[in-house]
């Protein structure tokens, strides 16, 4: 590249992700637009009574869509109680998480909107435990609840907002979550910047500001990476 090209990092990459940008030949720029934090929550242990109906006991079902949700239930005390129960998870990385710490994944998709015709579709006589975080996307429970499907939702952890100004010029901007382009654009225009996204979730909250979206095939960091060195190669 003759005239070095100017990435942003709408979070803050490991070094090796940021390494592949850097030996590409990009100048890279990182800020984390938002921060989350793990809740303190509260299930009923293994033989605990509970009364309600879906109460976690009671649903066969382990529901999560973001590795960040599995992650607070992971260093809950109780965690153990859940590995007996079946799971239906969002992403591959959230897939590896559960299953390296003894969870039994049987359905993983690659977006919610799937999750919920799946369930909906083949599972809808069967209960769930819902993991979720405060921003979440109305898509799953909203087709749980049309098709009468027995759920209930856990909040484990919280999403916050952490716009900053970006004051150097940028190409191209990585985002990796809806969220991440809501506190981005507190702050910062989008002109004619490329906008590589995670998945179509996030591209879909920008499409009424810019044309110039790419989406990563499948949605993991390696993969909007991967778009950036061939976009520009």
């Amino acid at each position: 590249m003759n005239n070095q090209i100017s990435i942003l990092s709408t979070k803050i990459l490991l070094s090796n992700q940021k390494q592949a940008l850097l030996n590409a030949g990009f100048s890279v720029t990182e800020a984390n637009f938002i921060k989350t934090k793990n809740l303190d929550f509260d299930f009923p242990s293994a033989g605990g009574v509970s009364e309600e109906r879906g109460g976690l006991n009671r649903n066969d079902n382990l529901i999560f869509t973001s590795q960040n949700a599995a992650q607070s239930v992971l260093l809950h005390p109780n965690c153990s109680a859940l590995k007996t129960k079946n799971v239906f998870c969002v992403g591959l990385k959230t897939k590896a998480l559960l299953e390296e710490n003894g969870f039994n994944v049987i359905v993983y998709v690659d977006y919610a909107s799937d999750l919920a015709e799946i369930i909906t579709l083949v599972y809808s006589n069967e209960s769930f435990t819902f993991f979720s975080g405060n921003l979440r996307k109305e898509t799953l429970p909203k087709a749980l609840k049309a098709a009468k499907v027995n759920f209930n939702e856990i909040q484990v952890y919280e999403t916050t907002l952490t716009p900053q100004k970006i004051k150097t010029p940028i190409d191209g901007i990585l985002f990796f979550s809806p969220s991440a382009v809501e506190s981005y654009l507190k702050e910062n225009k989008i002109k004619k910047e490329i906008c590589f996204c995670i998945g179509e979730t996030t591209a879909s909250t920008l499409e009424k500001i810019t044309r110039n979206i790419i989406v990563a095939d499948q949605p993991s960091v390696e993969n909007v990476i991967e778009d950036v060195i061939e976009e520009y190669q």
